[in-house]
């Protein structure tokens, strides 16, 4: 496969984090995510471990640190909540994972037991993935609660329990890479239905490159197969907390703007043009209300959105 010599994401790091800072303490018994923490290395959870005990550090980029990962916390729970519920809805025996890093699910979704997982993502982002797994194995970390659900014979092996049927890693750079040969290559069915998952990933695109994206996925849909995406509602105040964010001196998000943001009905006239049919669309914001009540009205809640299309 190709590569730019782009490093691993920062972003799936900070995602990571998040969902590490919000387990047991997310306020609602719908999210969980006791995997995440084992794939930061040392250094990553010092913020996370701050946020848990809501204890904010004194120095100011210490303190940027702290409030990205406390502010991620507060998203990845709805988002989260909504995509697991989603994907158990719409369970088949494939699931693709576009832009995966540092993705938990096949590692924590008994209700994948059936189901072969494709982790797509650029070559970078997965050998770091897959080296954080080889680590934690060797630290002997193990993912709770995985007696019941054995996995089966991998193509790979990850070094951490997997309850998925099987993970297929899947190194691709969209860039120089066709996404339909490198499915294809590793195993993937396109005439049995497949669940797509698209999480985090499109409001880095361009509009240009989530069509393309879009157009490759559509030629490897079955009937009876649904899409999972997740993106970014134009909003002036997400715009600018992310800039301000770099402005401060966070590395988190340096190198990785927002190069596409998309109106529900766009999105849904973008999946129309594929053969897909939006079945629900929700913001964050939504979904957290309904979740524990009144929410801070933080912008990237109410610009966030997960939709769920299906097949014709």
């Amino acid at each position: 496969m190709g590569d730019s010599g782009r490093a691993a994401s920062r972003t799936a790091v900070l995602v990571c984090q998040g969902r590490a800072a919000a387990h047991g303490r997310a306020g609602t018994d719908r999210f969980s995510d006791p995997v995440a923490a084992e794939l930061l290395r040392n250094a990553e959870r010092g913020p996370v471990d701050e946020v848990r005990a809501d204890s904010a550090p004194q120095g100011w980029q210490e303190r940027t640190r702290y409030e990205s990962v406390r502010a991620c916390a507060e998203v990845v729970v709805p988002r989260t909540i909504a995509i697991d519920e989603a994907l158990r809805t719409h369970a088949t025996g494939q699931l693709v994972i576009l832009g995966a890093g540092l993705d938990t699910r096949a590692w924590r979704l008994p209700e994948l037991a059936r189901t072969d997982v494709w982790e797509v993502d650029h070559p970078a982002s997965q050998q770091d993935k897959r080296a954080r797994l080889a680590d934690a194995a060797a630290a002997g970390l193990r993912a709770p609660d995985d007696g019941d659900h054995p996995s089966a014979t991998q193509p790979e092996r990850t070094g951490l329990p997997v309850l998925a049927r099987s993970v297929r890693f899947t190194p691709v750079d969209l860039a120089v890479d066709d996404l339909g040969t490198a499915l294809a290559a590793h195993g993937h069915d396109a005439s049995a239905p497949t669940t797509w998952l698209w999480e985090g990933v499109v409001p880095y695109l361009t509009r240009e490159q989530v069509r393309a994206t879009l157009a490759a996925l559509a030629a490897r849909t079955a009937p009876g197969s649904a899409l999972v995406v997740n993106y970014q509602t134009p909003s002036a105040r997400a715009t600018a907390g992310r800039l301000l964010t770099r402005l401060l001196g966070s590395s988190i998000t340096s190198g990785e703007p927002w190069r596409s943001l998309w109106q529900p009905r766009q999105m849904a006239a973008l999946l129309g043009e594929h053969g897909l049919r939006v079945v629900s669309d929700d913001d964050l914001l939504s979904v957290t209300r309904a979740l524990t009540g009144p929410a801070h009205r933080r912008a990237s809640l109410q610009s966030g959105r997960v939709a769920v299309a299906e097949s014709g």
